[in-house]
C-alpha cells in the first residue's frame, strides 16, 4: 500500500515535470492557445462548481468567519511578500538590474492564486472552505491593492490608468458564479460526486497540470529562454526558489505558534505563499506601458512555475501522509 501511495506521488510530479518540458519544446501558441486558454479557464468554472457542491452551507460559513485565518493570508500576501521584497533591495538591484527587480517586486505586490491555492488546499485535505474565502478575497483586494503598491514603491506616484471594475466581475464571473451555482446545485449534485470521488480528485489535478502548460507556454512564447543570459536565468531562479523557500516556512511555522490547526495551517500554507500569474500579466501590461513587458513579467513567471510544482509536490506528499497516518490508525485497533 504504502509503496502505491510513492508511485502516486511519483506519478504526479512526472507529469508536472513532463508538463514543463512540454511547454519547453511544444508550447501552445497562437489560435491553438486561444483554444486551450478557453478550454483551461471551462476546467477552472467546472472545478469551481465542484468545490461550490462538494462544501457544505455549514463549511462555508465557518469558512467566512474564520477571520483570524483570512487576517494571516492577507498578512502574507499584502505585508509580508512586499517587506521582504523591499528590504532585499540592496543585494537584488544589483544582482538583477532595475528591471528584473521592477519585475521581482512587482510579483510580491501580487495577490494570491486562486484555483491552485485551492486545488493544493483540497488536494492536501486541508481547510478548503477558508481557502476558497481567502484566495477569492485576496485577489478581489489585489485589484486595488497591487496598483497602489506599484505606484508608491515602483514608479512613486499614484496614477494609473487601471480598471480594476472589469477584473473584478471577471474573477466573479469565473469563480464566485460557478461556485455558488454548485452550491445552489448541492442536493442533487453532491450525491454523485461521493460515487466517483477519485474523478473529483482526478479533476483537481488535471486542472493544475493544464495551469502549468499554459502557463510556461506563454512564458517560452514570450521569449523566456532569449531575453536574458543563462546565468541571469539561473540566478533568478535561485533568486526565486530561495524566496520561496523563505517564505513557505514562515507560512508553515507561523500558523503553528498561533495555534491553528493542521486543515487551517495547509490553508494558510497554500494560500499565503503563492502569487497570480494569471492576473498579474493583464495588470503589468497596463501599469507598465511603455517598460520592458517581457522583463517584467519574467520573475513571476518564473516564481510561478517553481511554486507550483513545489507546491504540487507538498500537497501530494501531505495527502499520502494522512491516508498512511489512518492506516496506521487502523492497525492500531
Amino acid at each position: 500500500m504504502n509503496i502505491l501511495k510513492i508511485l502516486a506521488l511519483d506519478r504526479f510530479t512526472i507529469l508536472l515535470i513532463v508538463m514543463v518540458a512540454l511547454a519547453s519544446f511544444f508550447p501552445v501558441q497562437g489560435q491553438s492557445a486561444s483554444i486551450f486558454g478557453q478550454i483551461t479557464t471551462i476546467a477552472i468554472a467546472i472545478l469551481f462548481f465542484l468545490h461550490g457542491a462538494k462544501l457544505s452551507r455549514e463549511a462555508i460559513v465557518q469558512g467566512i468567519m474564520h477571520w483570524r485565518l483570512h487576517g494571516v493570508v492577507f498578512a502574507f500576501t499584502f505585508l509580508i511578500f512586499p517587506i521582504l521584497g523591499l528590504l532585499a533591495k540592496p543585494f537584488l538591484l544589483p544582482l538583477l538590474g532595475q528591471q528584473l527587480y521592477w519585475g521581482f517586486l512587482f510579483m510580491c505586490f501580487l495577490p494570491s492564486t486562486v484555483q491552485s491555492s485551492i486545488a493544493f488546499t483540497s488536494v492536501a485535505k486541508g481547510n478548503v472552505a477558508a481557502a476558497v474565502i481567502s484566495a477569492s478575497f485576496s485577489n478581489l483586494v489585489g485589484m486595488f491593492i497591487t496598483p497602489i503598491m506599484v505606484s508608491l514603491f515602483i514608479f512613486g506616484q499614484t496614477q494609473h490608468n487601471y480598471d480594476a471594475t472589469s477584473s473584478i466581475v471577471q474573477i466573479a464571473l469565473l469563480l464566485l458564479l460557478p461556485f455558488v451555482a454548485g452550491q445552489v446545485l448541492r442536493p442533487y449534485v453532491f450525491p454523485y460526486m461521493q460515487k466517483v470521488p477519485s474523478i473529483v480528485k482526478a479533476f483537481d489535478q488535471g486542472t493544475i497540470l493544464m495551469v502549468v502548460y499554459g502557463a510556461f507556454s506563454g512564458a517560452v512564447v514570450a521569449g523566456l529562454w532569449n531575453q536574458v543570459s543563462g546565468m541571469t536565468l539561473f540566478i533568478l531562479t535561485v533568486v526565486c526558489s530561495v524566496f520561496l523557500t523563505i517564505v513557505m516556512l514562515l507560512a508553515w511555522y507561523i500558523p503553528r505558534w498561533l495555534g491553528f490547526s493542521v486543515p487551517d495551517q495547509k490553508a494558510v500554507f497554500f494560500c499565503g505563499s503563492k502569487k497570480t500569474l494569471a492576473s498579474g500579466v493583464p495588470m503589468a501590461q497596463i501599469l507598465f506601458a511603455g517598460q520592458p513587458l517581457g522583463m517584467i513579467v519574467l520573475p513571476i513567471m518564473i516564481f510561478h512555475q517553481i511554486q507550483l510544482m513545489v507546491c504540487g509536490i507538498i500537497a501530494n506528499y501531505w495527502a499520502n501522509q494522512k491516508l498512511v497516518d489512518v492506516v496506521e490508525e487502523l492497525k492500531a485497533e
